[in-house]
């Protein structure tokens, strides 16, 4: 559950539930960064272990994707691309697509597979969907490599918006924790959760700028399609890699505010929910 350590003297602790509305301890995790380093370095290797080609799979589930994009999305149905070659539009949305989703996943289910852990030993439980997010990353960083022979096999030249790219994958990673803190709780209380999140991630990508541009929106519909936090996550990566997109602007906006309530609601979220995790997990 989610504490406060008071440290009466060097041998003894004493473990409280916390009393503010919104209490963080952002030392205590800082204690703990060691434990966070083990589980999400724990998290890549069970991912892989035993696995025929490794890593390699961060590559290869977003190409096949974009090659099935390319063809049914970019050239039977013909949906544009902003003047952005199909492979590249479509593989530069699904990266920190497939981040997300996969974050959300892990993330949901997080505190169930470590319910033992959870029962038996106290440790600030906001580690845990944390680092199923942190560890998405590392896919994240390997998929990219692909895009680095895309880009000039199409003649896309990267540009100065390229600086801006770390900044959108804090976005996405924020975005992920957010919304798992949410369904991490969730999930310890009504377990058919678990069962509801690929049908969200379904959903998801459907109201999201994954096979189509958000500038087919109506622009005086802009601010609400950006309330989808990961809508402005997704136009800011074509944008930031490609050079050629136009800036997010409104989108960009609004889902940073989405972002910023979903986080925080997330932390509330799991802040009141903690202090029951140990009996409802």
């Amino acid at each position: 559950m989610n504490t406060e350590a008071i440290r009466l003297d060097p041998h003894v602790t004493h473990i409280r539930p916390v009393r503010g509305w919104l209490d963080v301890d952002l030392r205590e995790l800082w204690e703990y960064r060691e434990l966070l380093y083990f589980l999400v370095w724990r998290d890549i290797k069970v991912r892989y272990k035993q696995t025929v080609i490794g890593v390699a799979w961060a590559v290869l589930q977003p190409f096949f994707t974009m090659v099935v994009f390319t063809i049914f999305f970019g050239k039977l149905a013909g949906i544009p691309s902003n003047g952005i070659p199909h492979p590249i539009f479509y593989y530069s949305a699904l990266l920190p697509w497939l981040y997300f989703a996969g974050a959300l996943t892990t993330a949901t289910n997080t505190l169930v597979e470590h319910q033992r852990v959870i029962t038996k030993v106290y440790f600030p439980r906001l580690l845990l969907p944390v680092s199923s997010t942190l560890s998405g990353l590392f896919d994240l960083g390997i998929g990219s490599t692909l895009l680095l022979l895309l880009v000039p096999l199409y003649g896309v030249a990267p540009r100065w918006q390229l600086v801006y790219l770390p900044a959108f994958v804090v976005l996405a990673w924020l975005t992920a924790v957010g919304m798992g803190l949410w369904l991490a709780a969730l999930n310890t209380l009504y377990r058919d959760v678990r069962h509801a999140v690929p049908f969200l991630v379904q959903f998801w990508m459907l109201v999201s700028p994954v096979a189509y541009p958000s500038s087919l929106v109506p622009p005086k519909w802009q601010w609400l399609y950006g309330l989808n936090p990961i809508a402005g996550v997704i136009e800011g990566f074509r944008w930031a890699l490609t050079g050629t997109a136009s800036p997010p602007g409104p989108v960009l906006l609004t889902s940073f505010a989405g972002v910023v309530l979903l986080l925080v609601g997330g932390l509330l979220y799991f802040q009141r929910m903690e202090t029951a995790i140990t009996d409802t997990v």
